[in-house]
């Protein structure tokens, strides 16, 4: 038997394979039955060749020891004339039958149903069905901080240039600098007019003021 070919052991064995894959091509077979043996080879080369991980998947049932699965689609080993019966799933609808051993019938039908499989996406496994992240996105329950910049009160920096170097925050230290640097700019004690200078930060016993 091809390795692409899935033995089913139990009806929750053939539940969860025909759940894994879009479409499922099912070989209702039995030991005793020669027709069968005849066209496993061809089976299981149609398995090796068209099987895809998600798409069509191939299994066996033993009618004689899986009588529930095979009971579901109306098949039993009573009368040779059923035996082999294919059945190619779509989902759990049935979409096509082919009764006895029929090659040419079968190679069609699994032809058609793996060009039918190709054209849709593949089922995903269970284990990963869990939300993803996209790379480059962003998590819907984050978020985004806003930094607001601090406001400057033109009115009270056009009034008093001076005073205004007194406050914090960038806009007094930036009026300061400059202030500072026209201040000593032209003079020609640069040091001690820095000191004087209304720019000059005010302290008093080592602290700043405001």
């Amino acid at each position: 038997m091809s390795s692409k070919v899935i033995e089913i052991n139990s009806n929750q064995h053939f539940k969860s394979t025909v759940a894994s894959s879009t479409y499922t091509v099912v070989d209702f077979y039995a030991d005793w039955c020669g027709p069968c043996k005849q066209i496993s080879p061809i089976f299981s080369q149609l398995a090796t060749a068209e099987s895809k991980p998600g798409k069509i998947v191939f299994c066996k049932v033993n009618v004689d020891n899986q009588k529930d699965v095979a009971g579901t689609y109306g098949i039993s080993a009573v009368g040779h004339d059923s035996m082999p019966t294919f059945l190619i799933l779509k989902g759990t609808s049935v979409v096509e039958t082919v009764r006895g051993a029929n090659p040419t019938a079968l190679r069609t039908a699994i032809l058609s149903a793996a060009a039918n499989a190709a054209k849709g996406p593949a089922k995903s496994s269970a284990s990963f069905s869990g939300k993803g992240q996209t790379l480059g996105s962003s998590d819907s329950n984050i978020t985004p901080k806003t930094v607001q910049a601090p406001s400057v009160d033109w009115s009270a920096l056009m009034a008093s240039p001076a005073a205004f170097a007194q406050g914090r925050g960038w806009p007094g230290a930036v009026v300061r600098f400059v202030g500072l640097y026209v201040w000593t700019l032209l003079s020609l004690e640069p040091m001690k007019a820095a000191q004087e200078s209304p720019f000059t930060v005010q302290t008093s016993g080592g602290r700043r003021v405001g």
